[in-house]
């Protein structure tokens, strides 16, 4: 069976095609912090339920205010939006050009939104022999060619892998040699906070920062993220924007998941105790090797010489989704993607891999 779904997270689409309840599928394929919510999202969105009633405030004031605290800028350089791939698929408007670089294995929305803008796309592919390290020097030949408009996921998606701040500054540098749009996605970022790129993008004033709030906080069915750059172009991609594009529910959870400090510590605290659980437990797996992560989430390579699709076929018989990644451009179809859950999801996951492989 070939699951038809270009992302992960599709497990309405999967219980519907396997005729079971989405509630006995654990979903492997969608990176998403196995805590659920902060506890305080509940009671805001009843809150301001009772203000369904109004449209929604387009600047998102008070989101921003409290993103604005959280980074330590000005809201003008903020800007709320309803989702990070809304914001994605506004970039072939709200730049200009017509060549695009795209740092790979990528997220296929970038590809998606800036071939349907007319632009012409081109992959920098990242080896797995090399841990998908990013090479300056090869960087620096490609830039070279000509390119309007540069796009790196930090950390990767699929890879997990860090860029460090030391080395985008190297990145942001060839950019403006070269007079390339720098796009740094950092969907994931919040696993890693300190690594983050905005004040080294905002220094140089050229670029944008994308950045999501429904991985790390567990709200991807309210769909919520922003944008992060220089006031100039925070303000053209605000003109972009259709109004009224975050609603009400949305902002106000937003606002009150930003304010649990005490939840983003256990977060992170739980992620990397896991990660590093999932990561060693596969490891002992003879024919799999996973990959050096940054983020709530591994991608694994079958070392056996099988392919993950059938693989995930019979995990799919356990009730388990994993992320086949062999459609990713520089992967080949013995990689697949796991999302860091809860110890004792992780472990029901290895017990089925094992089961799985025969081992």
């Amino acid at each position: 069976m070939t699951l038809p779904f270009s992302h992960g997270g599709t497990v309405h689409a999967v219980a519907r095609l396997l005729g079971v309840p989405t509630g006995e599928l654990l979903d492997f394929s969608a990176s998403i912090n196995p805590l659920g919510p902060p506890p305080g999202v509940r009671q805001a969105v009843m809150t301001a339920f009772d203000q369904v009633v109004h449209y929604p405030d387009p600047e998102a004031t008070e989101l921003r205010q409290a993103l604005a605290l959280r980074h330590a800028l000005p809201p003008e350089n903020l800007r709320v939006a309803n989702g990070s791939t809304e914001l994605i698929h506004l970039l072939p408007r709200l730049l200009p050009g017509r060549r695009a670089l795209i740092v790979a294995p990528p997220f296929s929305e970038y590809a998606a939104a800036l071939e349907g803008g007319g632009w012409e796309v081109q992959y920098f592919l990242l080896a797995p022999e090399d841990g998908f390290e990013l090479s300056l020097t090869k960087l620096e030949e490609r830039l070279a060619d000509g390119f309007d408009l540069f796009v790196l996921a930090n950390p990767g998606n699929p890879t997990g892998a860090l860029v460090p701040p030391a080395k985008v500054t190297h990145v942001l540098e060839l950019c403006r040699r070269f007079k390339t749009v720098p796009v740094v996605d950092e969907a994931f970022m919040d696993f890693c906070p300190e690594e983050s790129a905005i004040p080294l993008l905002l220094e140089g004033g050229e670029g944008i920062i994308l950045r999501s709030l429904t991985k790390f906080f567990a709200l991807p069915g309210l769909r919520l993220g922003y944008a992060v750059g220089a006031t100039g172009i925070i303000r053209r991609l605000g003109e972009l924007i259709p109004p009224w594009s975050v609603g009400t529910l949305a902002q106000a959870a937003g606002v009150a998941a930003l304010a649990d400090e005490e939840y983003r510590l256990r977060t992170l605290h739980l992620i990397a105790g896991e990660r590093a659980f999932l990561a060693s437990s596969l490891t002992t797996l003879p024919g799999v090797h996973p990959y050096p992560s940054a983020a709530n989430y591994l991608l694994v390579r079958i070392t056996s010489g099988a392919c993950a699709a059938p693989l995930q076929e019979k995990l799919l018989h356990q009730g388990i989704l994993i992320r086949d990644c062999g459609n990713f451009p520089a992967l080949s179809p013995d990689f697949f993607r796991v999302a860091v859950r809860s110890r004792e999801e992780n472990q029901r996951l290895l017990a089925a891999l094992a089961e799985a492989m025969g081992v």
